[in-house]
């Protein structure tokens, strides 16, 4: 075997993927078919789930210094400020929830932190390794580069995007519908004489589709530029192009734009994979499934497939879990998937307000196999839900929750013994966010059991990867 696990993409979900694994003693090596990472803006928000995630892997204060929240839309028609529009619906920050609003960091300074946390846990990028091709047989896969090598491991996991090589070596097919026919570029660039406390929006003039936005990106001093097309229409993508969109659509003129940084095109689509997992590979981010923008859930979705993935890798690896731990993967993200795809198509065409659905801190597992609610009168969060922050006689959860490892909360009830096994235990009086009772936490930060007494507590835990549970 070359490594444990073979990560394929350098995105947000492989880098993810490999630092939860780097941290549980995994071997793996993510490959990267270009020379270095993503260079783009494109997935710019981070949802308030994603970063619970990011403190959990230790790059959350990198993230929130290299951000900043999202500003107000600012309606410009015919050179002149028309009117302001609030993007998304307020939220309070609580005990239980201290990221509670979308922060901002262009994506190509998110995958530089998380590459850069990767490193620091002894993980490797290889970069320049494009894959062509796949074989797996009972003990592991085999994957064929461009250049003729070949790369073994137990396991392969899919993170290259939603034209995946992995995907379509694999014969796997994704059903999905075009959320809108219209061409959009996206661009980041430097612009003079406009300011950056607004999101500054160019509605369509009349019935037309130049629609035009140009976001300050936090933490930098680009803008990024979104323009509709009509349908058919081709997107010039070359630096005059952008600069005379801009120009067309705004009062700015075109020397206005100093510098075009990068420029992409693309038309929104909404597609699923027929399923996450193919034998030894598993398919992650954006290889499993692809969303409208507008929602600003890509990305988000993406790094939460890694982190439910992560932990379930590690255990089966690790020998404290049967392959089929894995089977949950798909069990659990799959439905995800799908319900923030038909999400993000409302978003798009307006049906859907950006508000608690977007912020992704209601997404939970409840029906999952690996989930199992035995209290008779449950307050709070149940089995399968998120397990919010709170204190618990001085100690925070989320400061107990963060590492590899799984923590049971004994709130108003006496903890059971839990001799050899890697389990954290706080105790003490159920905090505002929790009612009474016995919560056995997963590493991803759901609640994988709950009880009044300790009974059926371990059997469960074991059924569910814990390792010395069995």
């Amino acid at each position: 075997m070359t490594t444990d696990v073979l990560i394929v993409g350098a995105g947000p979900t492989g880098l993810a993927l490999g630092i939860d694994l780097a941290r549980r003693g995994v071997t793996a090596l993510v490959l990267e078919k270009a020379d270095g990472l993503f260079p783009g803006s494109r997935g710019k928000g981070i949802q308030p789930r994603t970063m619970e995630v990011f403190d959990d892997l230790g790059v959350v204060d990198a993230i929130r210094a290299a951000g900043g929240p999202y500003p107000t839309q600012l309606i410009w028609r015919d050179g002149e400020p028309a009117g302001e529009h609030q993007m998304f619906d307020p939220a309070e920050a609580g005990e239980d929830t201290p990221y509670h609003e979308p922060w901002m960091v262009p994506q190509w300074r998110t995958q530089e932190i998380l590459a850069d946390r990767l490193a620091e846990l002894g993980g490797r990028v290889a970069f320049g390794h494009e894959v062509t091709g796949l074989e797996q047989d009972a003990d592991g896969v085999t994957l064929l580069l461009t250049d003729g090598t070949t790369l073994r491991a137990r396991y392969a996991v899919a993170a290259d995007g939603g034209r995946s090589a992995v995907r379509r070596a694999l014969g796997v097919a994704m059903t999905g519908e075009t959320v809108d026919p219209h061409p959009m570029l996206v661009a980041d660039v430097r612009i003079t004489g406009l300011g950056r406390d607004h999101w500054h929006v160019f509605p369509p003039r009349g019935d037309g589709d130049d629609f035009l936005a140009l976001c300050p990106l936090a933490g930098t001093d680009d803008f990024q530029v979104s323009a509709r097309f009509p349908v058919g229409a081709g997107v010039d993508l070359s630096a005059d192009g952008v600069r005379a969109v801009i120009a067309d659509r705004s009062h700015l003129p075109a020397e206005a734009v100093t510098e075009v940084r990068w420029a992409s095109d693309f038309r929104p689509r909404a597609a699923l994979a027929d399923r996450f997992r193919d034998g030894r590979v598993l398919l992650a981010g954006d290889a499993a499934h692809v969303h409208s923008p507008a929602g600003g859930q890509g990305l988000n979705t993406s790094v939460q497939d890694a982190y439910n993935l992560g932990w379930k890798l590690a255990a089966v690896l690790g020998g404290e879990a049967p392959d089929a731990l894995l089977d949950t993967y798909e069990q659990e993200r799959r439905p995800v998937a799908a319900s923030v795809l038909g999400l993000s198509t409302g978003v798009h065409h307006g049906r859907v307000r950006r508000g608690a659905a977007t912020r992704q801190l209601g997404l939970g597992y409840r029906d999952s196999t690996l989930t199992l609610e035995t209290r008779r009168d449950p307050a709070g969060p149940r089995a399968g839900d998120r397990a919010p922050d709170a204190v618990v006689d001085g100690v925070r959860l989320f400061d107990a929750f963060r590492g590899p490892h799984w923590t049971l909360l004994a709130l108003d009830v006496p903890a059971p013994g839990l001799a050899g096994t890697p389990v954290r235990v706080v105790t003490g009086a159920a905090p505002t966010a929790y009612g009474p009772g016995l919560l056995l936490v997963r590493p991803d930060g759901y609640v994988a059991w709950a009880g009044d007494t300790g009974e059926g507590l371990l059997a469960h835990a074991a059924g569910a990867g814990l390792s010395g549970g069995r």
